[in-house]
């Protein structure tokens, strides 16, 4: 489906105000605003277009330049920078960005009406030439460089990752986190118990493998002395504790 680019003469005020300044070769930047509003409400006047919606833009536009013509008759306002400000500084900026667009649009128009004159065929090629990669010179990619050359740039790269590596916090053990499961630890000692009947505690603790499993295993007799699953007695203070299984249980 084609594109259609329309740009009939005077579609909107911006387009009747480039008329007349194009009309009458005026400086687009220094717009005699009083020439030009005389000329835009002398063409709206005799305007035979009825529909309101058209006509409200062109008597907006109107306002506009009145307003600025007033202005300029008026003391020159100085902004902050301390410049004095020109009244028609944002119209001839609407103006140069509706002057950009309506170019585009011409070139769009040309490069429409032109698009039938250019032809393109789908790429077809050989398989054999399709797949070709050209072969790589190793002695060219390598160049001057030389295994004295790479054994420098060798050392250089294992010297900043030495470098990288914190001298103390290097010397830190790994910290693994072991895990214990607490029920069959239970199950293991009350086994024990059973078959030895009373035993060391120091012994029972000595036996374990590791100090989570001392620590597991101190927990367990705790919770099987509550249930009454064992009794615990020492004859002297400082003296090892004796660990008697006992058959019946005072669970609370």
């Amino acid at each position: 489906m084609a594109i259609e680019v329309k740009l009939e003469i005077f579609e909107g005020p911006l387009d009747l105000l480039l008329h007349l300044i194009e009309k009458n070769k005026l400086d687009i930047y220094d717009i005699p605003i009083v020439e030009i509003t005389n000329q835009y409400l002398e063409y709206v006047k005799n305007m035979k277009n009825k529909d309101m919606n058209v006509m409200s833009e062109f008597l907006l536009m109107a306002a506009t330049l009145v307003d600025i013509k007033c202005k300029m008759l008026l003391p020159r306002e100085v902004d902050e920078e301390g410049e004095v400000e020109d009244p028609r500084a944002e119209l001839v900026q609407k103006l140069l960005e509706y002057k950009m667009y309506k170019y585009m649009s011409f070139e769009l128009k040309d490069m429409q009406q032109s698009a039938h004159k250019y032809l393109y065929k789908k790429q077809t090629l050989p398989d054999e030439v399709a797949d070709y990669r050209q072969p790589v010179d190793y002695e060219e990619l390598i160049g001057e460089l030389t295994l004295k050359k790479l054994h420098e740039i060798f050392k250089s790269i294992e010297k900043k990752q030495s470098d990288k590596i914190d001298p103390i916090r290097s010397t830190f053990g790994k910290i693994e986190r072991e895990e214990v499961d607490m029920d069959q630890k239970m199950e293991d000692v009350l086994l024990y118990a059973k078959q030895k009947g009373t035993f060391s505690f120091r012994e029972l603790l000595t036996m374990q493998a590791s100090k989570m499993n001392v620590i597991v295993t101190f927990l367990v007799i705790l919770e099987l002395m509550k249930v009454g699953k064992i009794m615990l007695e020492q004859q002297e203070l400082f003296d090892d504790i004796h660990i008697t299984y006992s058959s019946v249980s005072c669970k609370e």
